[in-house]
């Protein structure tokens, strides 16, 4: 008799060091292959590898594909599951990989931290290619040790052949099961993300803010001969952006932190673009551009449990993605609505400064772009044209098309592109 497989969950249990999901339902990627993520085929392509035995690999997609694994385990270092056979009882399969050092999660924070379009990646369940550079973050062939209770000594057996097959399909449906295997959960690698994102947010905030004049208590409350106050400090200028509120702590007694943020985010925008124009421009904003104002007023970078709440929601009501969202933020950083139009309004200048960037590029020694509408663009830089007469630089990972704003926009072109490239 066949004993009971275990009770298959609506979905995966689990602690920052411990998940467990059910039975993967069997599909295929669109291209044919196993696995439907790069990085998911980069878990198979280590197994066939270092495979020994290509028959018992076919044996183990046949048995993946046709729902022979349970339920999956994932610890730091190991996954587990029963994989049945041809006999009545499952058999115990693991496979065991090497969990990543600290001088390897350094540099995985690192380059998560380093672009804004890596966590918003990472956020929407996507992998940076970038992220490839981290050594021994993705399996290399023999990286991957089965081990089964079975009988079969092949290298790896047709059962533990099947969970990697499997496991690949998790690492396609969630990359921080992938963060998991080599060492970190999920909530320990968001609360360094968080950390490290604030401290470098603060650094900005901290080096760009303007010296404030000031009259000490004393001196204001001094009267010497009758002569009355002194004088008041002049006015502070306007400056280029609405400031961050403070981050407000949860608190049961409290107002929702969120709600407090958005509020206080709301009045910091007003309040801004009353002193700079003297005019409420907060309402003559479509429905997508307040979406992508208020989230680009929000503080932090869409890593806290409610301010991914907050990109998800806002993303989802108007028919977007979470990383829409996030690459519309960074535009509206980069240039307000103006810088939002950039991103997705291409258009057709007339000739004059545009046909003029080009040569003005070469001539400085930057590389040869290509033109397209309002666009140059070389394998990983690119430089948009706004109406506004502005250049503003983007950048991708090579090859990708993945284009992202980056910098200060800049009547130049040469300008922008030197700002973009950091000096």
């Amino acid at each position: 008799m066949t004993p009971a497989r275990p009770t298959r969950g609506a979905g995966p249990r689990h602690d920052d060091r411990r998940r467990s999901f059910p039975p993967v339902a069997p599909r295929e990627a669109p291209d044919g292959r196993f696995a439907a993520t790069w990085w998911g085929n980069a878990w198979v392509e280590a197994l066939e590898d270092t495979a020994l035995d290509q028959a018992r690999l076919a044996r183990g997609k046949a048995y993946a594909g046709r729902g022979h694994v349970d339920a999956i385990t994932v610890t730091p270092g190991r996954v587990v599951a029963y994989v049945h056979g041809t006999r009545p009882r499952p058999y115990r399969t693991e496979l065991r990989m090497r969990t990543l050092g600290d001088d390897g999660w350094e540099r995985f924070l690192d380059e998560a931290t380093a672009r804004p379009e890596h966590i918003a990646a990472l956020l929407d369940k996507d992998v940076p290619h970038a992220l490839e550079a981290v050594t021994g973050l993705l399996p290399a062939p023999g990286d991957l040790v089965p081990d089964c209770s079975c009988p079969d000594d092949g290298y790896p057996c047709k059962h533990a052949a099947a969970l990697c097959y499997q496991a690949a399909r998790l690492l396609d449906e969630d990359p921080f099961v992938l963060f998991l295997m080599r060492g970190r959960g999920e909530q320990e690698l968001l609360a360094e993300l968080t950390r490290r994102n604030a401290a470098a947010s603060a650094a900005e905030t901290t080096a760009t803010a303007p010296p404030m004049a000031t009259v000490s208590a004393r001196v204001a409350l001094a009267t010497a001969g009758g002569s009355g106050l002194p004088p008041l400090p002049p006015e502070l200028p306007v400056p280029d952006r609405p400031g961050r509120p403070a981050v407000f702590p949860p608190d049961p007694a409290a107002p929702d932190p969120l709600a407090l943020d958005l509020l206080a985010s709301e009045a910091a925008v007003r309040a801004h673009a009353f002193l700079a124009s003297g005019h409420d421009a907060v309402a003559e904003l479509t429905p997508w551009q307040d979406a992508v104002r208020l989230a680009a007023a929000h503080p932090g970078s869409g890593l806290t449990a409610s301010t991914r709440a907050l990109y998800r929601d806002l993303a989802y009501a108007l028919d977007r993605t979470p990383t829409d969202l996030a690459r519309a933020v960074a535009a509206w950083r980069q240039g307000g609505a103006a810088g939002l139009a950039v991103l997705e309004e291409p258009w057709d200048p007339p000739a004059g400064p545009f046909d003029r960037a080009r040569p003005a590029l070469l001539a400085a020694d930057f590389p040869a772009f290509r033109p397209w509408r309002n666009q140059l663009s070389t394998e990983s830089l690119q430089l948009r044209l706004g109406r506004d007469s502005l250049w503003y630089g983007y950048e991708s990972d090579a090859g990708r098309e993945d284009w992202w704003p980056r910098g200060a926009p800049d009547p130049d072109p040469v300008g922008a592109l030197t700002d973009l490239l950091g000096g």
